[in-house]
């Protein structure tokens, strides 16, 4: 299990290399470059245009500039700086707790996804076309059918009518109130916290919980039609145990394939939420690199949102692993 781990884990550097090399070069397909506002100042002269293009490296050939931001990284940990904050970019991006904000967003919308996702999922296949199956059904297509942003825009106006008709006093965007921001920990502020993590939560996770109750629901009606079910069923097992203890364990292992996709999904759909209702997370900094072609900053935030990739990947390898012990092996 140990060799297998490592081999999975040393497979993610070439990754992250060709990874690197394919999303630079995509951004030289974007037009224009940081430089291209200031070709809309007429203050500027194209003696100053020309000095900072050659201060950023931009007249430098992409390939270039890629090496060397690569050896740096590789060298001395050094990510480039920002043309817009002039700064690192790793404080660009992960300034104050964007990280930990990023990763409890991230990790809790999961983990929230998951809970639901696998007992509902469960209940609708031994429920098939039953009432409840339907309803379930439509709320699934539902949930894959409608955007994030407008989910956002949906659940912001609702909690601001809620409010302001009840006058609660609590905030709707961020991840705390204006009185809690720079308080110290305490059980009100946790409490806070909830208040505003909950939204998220819902807008982020609905679609991937649409999908998961889906794939969950067919992987176990599968299953359940096998042979070795049927056996089980004759020889008088007890139905849960036959779905539960039997059905289930095998039923489950697409869904821990996929998980290495939940991941880097999860940071997509909050990419545009993180905007929306105001979260301090490195989705929001990326965005604004994004508007900036700060090209330093996005290589930084794709690298990163590729980790995040490869580390579901990993996370759903082991997983797979000790569900299958076989897979150790190929």
């Amino acid at each position: 299990m140990i060799t297998y781990i490592i081999r999975r884990t040393l497979y993610m550097l070439p990754l992250l290399i060709v990874v690197s090399l394919l999303s630079f070069a995509i951004i030289q397909l974007m037009p224009g470059d940081y430089l291209t506002r200031s070709r809309l100042n007429p203050d500027i002269t194209q003696e100053t245009f020309d000095r900072l293009a050659e201060r950023y490296g931009l007249t430098k050939p992409f390939i270039v500039r890629w090496w060397t931001w690569l050896v740096g990284i590789i060298t001395r940990g050094d990510f480039g700086l920002s043309f817009e904050t002039k700064r690192p970019v790793y404080f660009t991006l992960f300034q104050g707790n964007r990280l930990w904000w990023t990763l409890l967003v991230s990790l809790s919308t999961l983990i929230m996804t998951w809970l639901l996702a696998i007992p509902i999922g469960i209940y609708s296949a031994t429920h098939q076309y039953k009432v409840s199956d339907h309803v379930l059904t439509f709320f699934g297509f539902l949930g894959l059918s409608i955007p994030n942003f407008f989910f956002a825009l949906v659940i912001l106006w609702m909690l601001v009518a809620l409010i302001k008709v009840r006058r609660f006093g609590l905030g709707v965007s961020g991840l705390f109130d204006n009185r809690y921001v720079s308080a110290p920990w305490s059980l009100a502020k946790f409490g806070n916290l909830l208040w505003h993590l909950w939204p998220a939560w819902v807008v982020i996770g609905t679609s991937a919980m649409a999908g998961l109750i889906r794939l969950m629901r067919g992987s176990l009606l599968d299953t359940l039609s096998l042979q070795y079910v049927q056996t089980a069923r004759a020889k008088g097992l007890n139905e849960r145990v036959v779905v539960y203890k039997h059905a289930v364990r095998n039923a489950i292992n697409p869904l821990v394939s996929i998980l290495g996709l939940q991941l880097p999904n999860l940071v997509a759909g909050s990419l545009i939420v993180a905007r929306v209702m105001n979260l301090p997370t490195v989705e929001r900094a990326f965005f604004a690199s994004l508007q900036a072609q700060d090209e330093y900053v996005i290589m930084g935030g794709l690298l990163f949102f590729s980790l995040f990739l490869l580390i579901g990947n990993l996370i759903a390898d082991i997983l797979l692993a000790w569900v299958d012990p076989r897979i150790r092996y190929t």
